[in-house]
């Protein structure tokens, strides 16, 4: 009975243990922890996880390279994630590759996403550290993608007015059904052809003209290409410009003849001081016209009085008649 006993505990014990067991290694493999496989640690940090847990997958460019082992927060700015990789995968991860937290689908589990980078660089060691590169969130686009849907629901609105107000426009479907439209529309773009090609040809025009001038060809070109003419020319100028000197030289002169006159009128002591500020000798310069007028008017009397004497009288009158027979000569002939 005894035996009985201590056999059905040991039986008891032996279950149990097996059953731990099994328990155990049925949770580690739901874990994925690649307990039969060779493996070294590689980590990442991160700035924010994004809810990624303990078990989440570890991929290489897609490929199913280990798990994580753990999410260890090193302080409130860094997280660290400890992943448990592959042995075969270290010859192909470099040490520049970088690490991001992705979604396995649209809405599933987060895990971690290892991607190469272009520059060469060495491959990875146990413990090494990789750059976490942070991603967008769903979370996070939800709001964005609502503001996005009111901006989409506000432009739909506006369309949605503005084709109204096309539909409600009855001056442009009258446009839209007006059958002369596109004939007035060929018509315009006709003459816009024909205007360009009456523009080619004034531009051709323009370019013989050019290339005549170019050649000498008429007046411009003569005066272009002419180096007698040119020559000419810069006589004439050196002429205009001797003129121009002279008159300078002769402006200069008559200034320095005014400014002589000027300064003799103001502090000099020649006649026409004298006649613009001597008094005296203005006056006696009007007394003396007036003796010249009296003498004129006394002269004439004298004259007018030996015109009646009878010894001028007959010359005087012979005078009278021989202009007025050449008076009466003058009549006739006209």
């Amino acid at each position: 009975m005894a035996k009985s006993t201590i056999s059905n505990v040991k039986l008891g014990v032996f279950v149990t243990s097996g059953l731990a067991f099994l328990i155990f290694l049925l949770y580690m493999i739901g874990k994925k922890q690649n307990m039969f496989g060779s493996n070294f640690i590689l980590k990442a940090r991160f700035s924010n996880t994004q809810g990624l847990m303990q078990g989440g997958n570890v991929r290489f460019s897609g490929i199913e390279a280990g798990t994580v082992k753990a999410v260890n927060m090193i302080n409130d700015t860094v997280i660290e994630v400890e992943m448990i990789v592959k042995s075969k995968m270290k010859r192909f991860i470099p040490k520049n590759a970088i690490a991001s937290i992705s979604t396995d689908g649209l809405m599933g589990d987060k895990l971690v996403n290892i991607i190469p980078v272009k520059e060469p660089a060495a491959f990875v060691d146990e413990n090494d550290i990789l750059t976490g590169k942070s991603t967008v969130n769903i979370a996070d686009m939800l709001p964005r993608l609502q503001s996005t849907n009111n901006d989409v629901a506000i432009i739909a609105e506006s369309l949605k007015r503005t084709v109204q107000q096309i539909n409600n426009s009855t001056a442009l479907w009258k446009i839209l059904n007006d059958n002369t439209l596109p004939e007035s529309l060929r018509q315009s773009l006709k003459n816009v052809h024909q205007t360009t090609i009456k523009a080619g040809e004034i531009v051709n025009d323009v370019q013989q003209m050019v290339a005549g001038v170019k050649q000498g060809n008429g007046s411009l070109g003569t005066i272009l290409k002419d180096t007698t003419l040119a020559v000419n020319l810069n006589k004439a100028l050196l002429k205009i410009q001797s003129v121009g000197d002279s008159a300078d030289t002769l402006t200069a002169k008559i200034n320095n003849m005014v400014q002589l006159i000027q300064d003799e009128v103001e502090n000099g002591k020649g006649t026409a001081n004298a006649l613009l500020r001597d008094s005296v000798l203005v006056n006696k310069i009007n007394n003396s016209m007036d003796n010249v007028e009296k003498g004129t008017q006394s002269f004439n009397e004298n004259m007018e009085a030996l015109k009646h004497t009878f010894l001028l009288k007959g010359y005087f009158r012979k005078q009278q008649k021989s202009k007025q027979s050449t008076l009466s000569n003058k009549v006739t002939l006209k």
